[in-house]
Parts: structure tokens; sequence; C-alpha cells
């Protein structure tokens, strides 16, 4: 017998004190909609997986997953109901009826509902009965734990789950009386929105559902949320200049815009979660935990010039108790900012003699002023046009070697792909296109023309997707330059847009293929020589998404070979190695990847005050002593906290004189692009390899199978 304010509770669960709530039910629109939506994805969608009892069962569970993933609110009672629809939603679909989606949907808003009424009208007692010298464990992930057995077991998860929210304010400064008004203020909010969820809202959570197992980027939109709703929101027009998602009760950084507010600003990185939001330099922050996308996207869009402040919890934070405030300027994204620049590099000889100059051109997306173009100019801006430029100037500016920066280029234009893989090839094709017909194309250079026939090497990192794959992969199935980083995204599908009686269904069509024959899709391209990387596999990239369409390979193109770079490959990364482990910022580099994963491998919380701040100090030494081993072996004063740190990184901006915030700022990320710096060391000590005859090799012939 359940007793106290948690009794009360349960008893409101079971009913007695419920709060009212109505059914909501399909239209005959919506049946038509199911109908052509299961049609177009059998016929279609490139996988051609047929909607059978097999996927009818993967629909259930990913249905009640994508509802309650933690494992807060169904209990084993509830999935035992829901089993008689388990090899029927099959039949139900192709016939237009969707009682399993809203009956299922129904039962969720009923707990949902009695669960944030029942927690708001107890909050301020629960948390004045919190005991934080009890030594318990909040676990951060719920989808590996079992269905609960019974409503007691549901009260203890949220108990947990509330007593983890609380300690998180707690240590983040909040006062007793703010932290019961911010959590008040968090499940209100959240239960409204809960009340305003109507027939098309959950369409398209069981419409997406089914669509999600064929692959993560097939989506159903419904007509409301086809302008303003997609899981990968882009932000780039008058906002921030980023690509959000949807996790749990967060909303994530996907991935930021190149050239936007928020990638100038420079704080926002990948993975970070999204927790608040204010308008303009002063105003409140707003809570936006458990919002839906749309609704954060919405406040965090605005007019050009404006501010928002953002609070997130940092990726690389291992609990949520680290906070971090980023102010941005919102504006719109300028394809003139976008566009490729150049800079010189001037790497130490080994032998002590002339430094060696290496061109580094920086592509942050593969760009096309169409609209220009189908007018006829004869400026129209491209990235191959502005790349064919900078490197006829790099070349008389007396560089030996050429650098492609493709990191954190999420793509754009196939035609612009092609065009510039064409600047490093004689002639021959670029990318081979598969159809769901199974058909296959292929797309490249088609005239010989004169080309960059320099060494070339192509930077890539996990936020490098689809057209980056696309020339990265050309290059080194070509054999035509180096590839160094870390293994891009792996996004080689094509999606199109179709029509429904209702809304919108994106549906993946095709897919990428590497002349050698491989897919692009989910391996994505994998350099010769590895970086270490500040990004999470399981958290970015193809392979992290669910569902995902896998590796496969086609038949290669015939095409010819430039070189063997694959016989330098042992070497380089040898020559890497070693003076890699010298370099006191590279050493810091992996050090900060070390932790970061470790603060990844965190599964629990300690729910006990002392212990949890014991953990973020030590979490805070470590990261201290990572910065002392670079400045020790730099030659530096030692500092005694990280905030020492962050003082003496924010003086040279006070002392600029002339200079901007800016110039400073972008000065300093120059600075501290040990990475860049490394891949001008890999193509000098090709060029040097070159020169001794080791890397001179006679044109082949690949045929094709």
């Amino acid at each position: 017998m359940l007793g106290g304010i948690w009794g009360l509770f349960a008893l409101a669960l079971l009913g007695l004190a419920a709060p009212a709530w109505s059914l909501i039910t399909y239209t005959d629109e919506q049946r038509e909609t199911i109908v052509e939506l299961v049609e177009q994805l059998e016929k279609r969608h490139y996988a051609k997986l047929e909607y059978d009892d097999l996927l009818s069962s993967m629909h259930l569970d990913n249905y009640i997953d994508s509802l309650d993933g933690g494992k807060m609110y169904f209990t084993s009672a509830d999935l035992a109901e829901f089993e008689r629809f388990r090899n029927a939603m099959d039949e139900e679909l192709h016939a237009g009826h969707l009682e399993a989606g809203f009956t299922i949907f129904n039962r969720f808003q009923q707990r949902l509902e009695a669960r944030l009424s029942g927690i708001i009208d107890t909050l301020p007692a629960r948390i004045d009965a919190m005991d934080f010298t009890v030594d318990e464990d909040y676990r951060l992930d719920g989808e590996d734990r079992d269905w609960a057995t019974d409503l007691a077991e549901l009260d203890n998860r949220w108990r947990l789950h509330i007593k983890n929210q609380v300690l998180s304010l707690r240590l983040a400064e909040k006062e007793g009386d703010d932290i019961a008004e911010v959590l008040e203020k968090r499940y209100r909010n959240q239960l409204n929105r809960v009340k305003q969820y109507n027939h098309q809202d959950v369409f398209q959570i069981y419409a997406n559902a089914l669509t999600e197992l064929y692959d993560p980027h097939t989506s159903y939109l419904s007509p409301r949320r086809s302008e303003n709703f997609n899981i990968n929101m882009s932000l780039s027009l008058e906002g921030i200049g980023a690509v959000l998602q949807l996790e749990d009760e967060y909303t994530k950084v996907a991935r930021i815009v190149p050239a936007g507010p928020a990638d100038k600003q420079g704080e926002l990185r990948p993975s970070d979660k999204i927790i608040a939001v204010a308008q303009g330099e002063d105003g409140a922050f707003e809570d936006v935990i458990g919002w839906r996308l749309d609704e954060v996207v919405e406040l965090i869009r605005g007019p050009k010039d404006t501010t928002v402040r953002l609070q997130i919890i940092p990726g690389k934070a291992a609990t949520a108790d680290m906070r971090q405030e980023i102010t941005i300027v919102r504006n719109q994204v300028k394809l003139e900012e976008q566009s490729a620049q150049k800079e010189i590099l001037e790497i130490p000889a080994a032998d002590g003699g002339d430094m060696i100059k290496i061109g580094v051109i920086d592509i942050p997306a593969f760009y096309i002023d169409f609209d220009a173009m189908r007018r006829g100019e004869d400026d129209y801006k491209s990235t191959t046009r502005d790349v064919k430029v900078l490197l006829d100037e790099l070349q008389d500016e007396g560089v030996e070697g050429i650098i492609i920066d493709l990191r954190h280029n999420g793509g754009g234009s196939l035609q612009e792909a092609n065009e510039l893989t064409g600047l490093f090839i004689e002639y021959g094709p670029t990318v081979q296109i598969r159809h769901s017909s199974r058909r296959v194309w292929r797309d490249g250079k088609r005239a010989r023309t004169p080309y960059y026939d320099g060494p070339l090497l192509v930077m890539i990192n996990r936020l490098s997707a689809s057209a980056s794959e696309i020339f990265a992969g050309a290059i080194q199935d070509y054999q035509r330059g180096i590839i160094a980083g870390d293994r891009s995204f792996g996004k080689g599908t094509v999606q199109t847009m179709l029509p429904l009686t209702e809304g919108q269904l994106k549906l993946t069509e095709s897919k990428f293929y590497r002349i050698s024959g491989d897919s692009t899709q989910h391996r994505g391209v994998v350099p010769d020589v590895t970086f270490p990387s500040m990004f999470d596999p399981d958290e970015i990239g193809e392979s992290a998404l669910e569902h995902a369409l896998n590796w496969d390979q086609i038949n290669p193109v015939r095409h010819r070979r430039y070189g063997d770079i694959a016989a330098i490959v042992p070497d380089l990364t040898r020559l890497f190695a070693s003076r890699s482990a010298k370099n006191p910022d590279f050493v810091y580099l992996e050090d900060q990847v070390n932790l970061a994963e470790e603060a990844r491998s965190i599964k629990t919380l300690p729910l006990n005050e002392k212990a949890r701040i014991a953990m973020r100090e030590e979490q805070e030494l470590k990261a201290l002593a990572i910065e002392n081993r670079r400045r020790a072996a730099q030659g530096k004063e030692l500092l005694t906290s990280l905030e020492d740190a962050e003082v003496e990184d924010s003086a040279p901006l006070e002392e600029t004189g002339e200079q901007t915030d800016e110039e400073a700022l972008e000065e300093a990320d120059d600075a501290s692009d040990v990475l860049l710096g490394e891949a001008g060391q890999i193509l000098a000590d090709a060029l040097r390899l070159r020169q001794q005859s080791i890397a001179q090799h006679t044109p082949v012939l690949v045929e094709e199978n």
C-alpha cells in the first residue's frame, strides 16, 4: 500500500482523480492518406520492403517507443493489451484503418495527462521531502530497462527522475523556491502541449513510426507541419544557422550551418542540448525541455540583427548539471559568406631547407546560384568557379601542393561535387546513382580538359556529408589525392517529395555509389590517414541513426588511377604518428577526445549531492590536468583552475587595439587548428616521398566486373 504524496498520485493514475480528457479520432482523409503512404513505401522506396506481419510487429514496437521511449508512462499491463495489434496493423493500414494507432495514443495521452497533473499538484511537497544525503543512482538511458510491472514501480522511476532534475538545478545554483517554480512551469507547459494534440499530430507520429523502419530520411509531414516541422529542422533563414533534432525531451544540435551566426559565434557545437531560450540581452530564459521541435525552432527564430540567448548542456558534459549560456545575433546565411576561401600554410622542410608552401581551399558547402545561371549571367557564383579562381591564384603564388578542406561541409549541389572533381582529373565518371528500380546511371566529367595535377590532400570529418563524400570518394578512388581526417557522415541516399491526400511523404528513392562500386551510405569515406575526432560516432553520423540503410556495393566503373596513394600511406601514417606524439596541441586534442569519451560512457548519476559534486569536480580536475600538460610542454605557467584559462583566453580581446574582436577570434581559431597544420605536414611528407621516387606510378586501368 502506497502512502503519502506518492500514494495519492497512484490513485490519480488509477482514474479516481484523473483530469478530464477526450478521445482523439481519425478522419476519412487520413484513411485515404495512409493507404497512399503504404503503397508509395512498398512500390517506390529503395529498400523494397513489403509491409507485412514482420514489419507490423516492428511498427508496433517503434510506435510505442516513439511515445514512451523512456518507459515512464506505460506499464507491462498496457503492453499486454497492445499485443493484439502486433500482427494486425499491416492489414489495418492497407485497408485504411487506424484503430491501433489512435487507441494506443489515447491510452498514452491519458497516462501522460494524469502523470503531469499529479506532479504539478504535489511538486513543492515532493521537493521538500527529498533527501540528497541518501545513496541513490539515476539511470540516464531508460530504453534498456523493462516495462514497469505496476504503478508503484513507475512512481519510483518518476521520483528519481524529478530528484535528478532538482539536484541538477541545485548544482546550477538555483534556490529552493526557484527550483519548484522552474519545474512547475516546465511540467505545466508540457501538460498544456499534451492537451493540444489533435488527429494530425497523432497520425503523423503513427505514420512516422512506420516510415522510420524504411530508413531515417523517409518521413511523413502533416499539412500543419509541412513547412515548420521536420526532424532535421534548419534555422538558416533569419535564425542562428543550426540544424536541430529531438532526442528524448531535449532539443539537440545536429549540425552547424557553415558561415551562419552560430558558426561565426563559435561556441555552439553538434550534440549540445538546448534547455532554455531567452530573447534579447536581458530577456528571461524560457525552459524548453519537453517542448516540440517546431516550437523550439519558432522561439529561436527571429528578425535579422536581433539577439537570442541559449542555455545549453554541452555535448561533452558528463552530467546535466553543467550549463553554458551562449549569445547569438540572428542573421541570414549569405551565399557569398559560404564561398570557398584560401590561405597558405608554410611547413618547415624536413632537411631544414626553405619552407614548403601549401595552399588551402576551405569549402563550407557545395553551392551554386541556379537562378543566375538560368538567367544566363556570365559571373554566377558556384563552388567550382570559385575554387578554379583560387587554384590559379595559389599556383601563381608558388604553392607546392593543395589541401581541400571539407570538414563540416554537409553537402549541397551534386552537380557541383561532380564539377569540382573535374578540376582534379582529366575526365571520367564521378558518381553512380542507383534508383529503386535498380537502374544505375553515372555522372562525371565527360570531356578531356586541363586540370590541376599537383599534389592534393582532402580533409574530411564526421560532419562531411553527401556531396562532400562523393568528391572525397572520387579523389580516393582515382588515387588522385590523400584523404585525411575522420570517417565521414555516411549520408549516401537521395530523397524525393511525394504529395498525398493530406500532407507529403519524403521518400528515399535512390542511393549513391562511388566509381569503385562502394556505397557512401552508412560507412562513409574512410580516410587514408586518420585523425582523432571530437564527434561521437554513436551520436553523430548515419550509423548512429536507427534503421539506416546498409553499406553495399555494385559493379565498379572503368577508371584511371593517377598514382598509388595506398603505397605511401604506411609511411605517411608512421611519420604522422611520430610527429603528432611530440606536438603539445595534438596531444591536448587527443586528451580532450579521451575525456569526452569517458564522460559519454557514464550510464548512471549519483543522487547523493556530495557524490555528485565530487563527480563533477573530478571531471574538472581531469580537464585542468589536460590543460596543464599542454602548458608545461609549451613552457607556460601552470593554472590552478579552469577559470584562470577562461580569463587568460579573454585577455587578448581586451588588448587588441585596432583589431576587432571578430578578427582576434579568427586568429585564435587559425592558431588552434592543429589538424590543418598536421594535414599540411602530411602533404609535405608526401611531396618528399614523391621526390625520392617512392610514389612514382604509371596510370593503370581498372577493368569493370
